[in-house]
């Protein structure tokens, strides 16, 4: 398997993958469906290019089995040693089967090489057992909450009443410091 950075070229491939996982029939093969809550499309490659084009430090990390995409996930410089972690994919066939933690770790490895401190999310509030998996992963939710932006189609058409986004976070810094504490 490959990790490498996306191009303007991947943006088709990158869009119909994350809307293959999150929205529609496809994406309840996995068990990161979005299905019952969420209709519509999740991104399009237009959209992924403003988003890229807004903020020239953002990228999207691709895992690829040879020539097939398998997984994505969007890093977003937000400043103060802070990065947005976002759009972490995997095909939803292929779930269950390492690459998503595979993908987070590679893009925690890449932050920590680039002196990031912080990894910022949000994760939408009823999505408990992903909420769940990040916090398996040391991230912890920060007690702030965003409102779901329900007139806003480039988040999706919502189905039910009640979505909120959670922060979650993880922090680089305080790991270094509580190993540094241990050691004196």
């Amino acid at each position: 398997m490959l990790l490498d950075q996306a191009t303007p070229a991947d943006l088709p491939a990158i869009a119909a993958l994350v809307n293959s996982a999150y929205r529609g029939e496809s994406s309840r093969q996995g068990w990161t469906t979005e299905a019952d809550y969420l209709g519509g499309q999740r991104t399009d490659p237009e959209t992924l290019a403003a988003e890229l084009a807004a903020n020239p430090g953002a990228r999207i990390m691709l895992l690829r089995d040879g020539a097939d995409l398998l997984g994505t996930v969007r890093l977003e410089p937000k400043g103060g040693g802070t990065w947005y972690l976002g759009m972490l994919t995997v095909q939803p066939g292929r779930q269950d089967r390492g690459a998503g933690r595979a993908l987070l770790t590679a893009a925690e490895d890449l932050a920590r090489s680039e002196g990031i401190q912080r990894l910022e999310m949000t994760v939408v509030s009823i999505r408990h057992e992903l909420i769940s998996w990040y916090e398996r992963r040391g991230y912890m939710r920060t007690g702030e909450t965003k409102p779901f932006p329900y007139d806003d189609p480039k988040f999706g058409e919502p189905l039910v009443e009640g979505l909120e986004f959670v922060v979650m976070e993880k922090s680089f810094r305080n790991k270094f410091l509580s190993g540094l504490r241990l050691a004196l």
